[in-house]
């Protein structure tokens, strides 16, 4: 089936004037799906996630992943000039991305109030760590403190531990993709009714919302049940969780009835305890959260006598589901990932050949690949400016008076 030319956000303009991660991943995706996106930043630094590592040269690889496909404005916002430019640039978007602290953009007459005023049908999507109500409103954080406050955290590690860092920018990625999701209704709503939506994404709030056992837990039970952290299982759910191996880890998640009496037959059959397949106690869920330790004693050394090749072969032959606990650059090895076109090459001006995570969209008639690398900073300045009104000589003064900065 040949791809579709026009994307689907096709003539839909965004300002992203967001930094480091949560902001900038909304504005790579509406990029992707064919949005045109203008990333702001400010003169001298530009986007904090600049300054982020990994780095080849003075490019961070960051901002190259989280800022593909868009189209660069470098501008003094405090400037009076520089101001009427991102007016003026408001008036002529879709949706604006913004993941400062409330109330913070209100100064520079940038809040919703103000440029809604302007643009009735603008959508203003901001992103912050407790949102813009409440009493922890005004408060800064990142997605490790939303980590930590969600209660997900406390559920992570080995009992009586201190819980390990997620090592993903999990509260940053999860509001995103939500925020994405909450633009497009919100533009899809803006057709009946003409008019924008003030989006309001908490760290905190999205992370809440993930938790799909927890708080029922906790609610339905009456405050009697708190989970806590577990290690490498889960007590309610046997048996699923992490296993060492001979050489590595694996996971097995034979934890539904159909695939457990899978899998013990096969454990009896190749050196497990005599029965242990036909034990009717390990036959429901409830039975097997009840003799989970039984179980364990028995799986365990099961597995750790064995390579993981071999056992995973031998779960795959019963169809338990299992993988491998890959290292990220057996990730990107991993025929499945390459046959899905998750690892993205792109061609970078001054870099070469780089690569890096793709998006995870796929749709029946559109190619939304990002071919487009992340601009240098101020890359497109002349080019909005001109396309907003400015005269080449009002360009230039604002180049010269650095209200228009490019590096």
């Amino acid at each position: 089936m040949s791809a579709e030319k026009v994307l689907p956000l096709a003539g839909i303009r965004v300002v992203d004037y967001s930094h480091f991660l949560a902001g900038p991943y909304v504005g790579r995706c509406l990029a992707a799906l064919g949005a045109e996106v203008i990333k702001v930043e400010r003169p001298g630094t530009g986007d904090a996630g600049r300054q982020h590592a990994w780095f080849v040269g003075d490019h961070s690889g960051y901002f190259l992943q989280q800022n593909m496909g868009k189209k660069g404005l470098c501008v003094n916002t405090k400037d009076p000039r520089g101001n009427e430019l991102m007016r003026k640039l408001v008036d002529s978007a879709d949706v604006f991305i913004e993941n400062y602290r409330p109330g913070a953009l209100k100064k520079l007459g940038l809040g919703y109030e103000d440029l809604a005023a302007r643009n009735p049908g603008l959508v203003y999507c901001s992103i912050s760590a407790y949102g813009h109500t409440g009493p922890d409103s005004h408060r800064a954080g990142f997605g490790l403190i939303a980590e930590a406050k969600s209660g997900i955290m406390q559920m992570v590690g080995n009992p009586g531990e201190a819980p390990p860092l997620l090592r993903i920018s999990l509260g940053d990625m999860y509001t995103g993709i939500h925020a994405v999701a909450a633009i497009n209704a919100a533009l899809l709503g803006r057709v009946k009714s003409g008019k924008g939506q003030h989006i309001d994404m908490a760290l905190y709030d999205t992370l809440v919302s993930m938790h799909e056992y927890a708080v029922q837990c906790y609610t339905l039970s009456g405050g009697k049940e708190v989970p806590v952290q577990t290690g490498h299982d889960m007590p309610n759910s046997t048996l699923y969780g992490v296993f060492r191996a001979k050489d590595v880890d694996l996971v097995i998640a034979a934890q539904v009835d159909d695939a457990w009496k899978r899998f013990a037959p096969l454990v009896e059959r190749t050196g497990g305890p005599a029965g242990f397949g036909e034990d009717t106690r390990f036959h429901t869920a409830a039975g097997r959260n009840v003799n989970r330790l039984e179980i364990l004693s028995v799986v365990r050394p099961w597995v750790e006598s064995r390579p993981v090749a071999e056992v995973l072969k031998m779960l795959d032959e019963v169809d338990v589901p299992c993988a491998k606990v890959q290292r990220i650059d057996e990730v990107l090895q991993d025929p499945q990932i390459l046959a899905r076109g998750m690892v993205l090459e792109q061609q970078h001006p001054v870099l070469g050949p780089i690569r890096l995570p793709n998006l995870p969209f796929r749709f029946s008639t559109y190619d939304v690949t990002q071919t487009e690398v992340a601009p240098e900073l101020g890359q497109h300045n002349a080019e909005i400016a001109s396309g907003l009104g400015f005269s080449d000589d009002q360009i230039a003064g604002m180049q010269a008076d650095g209200v228009l900065y490019s590096k």
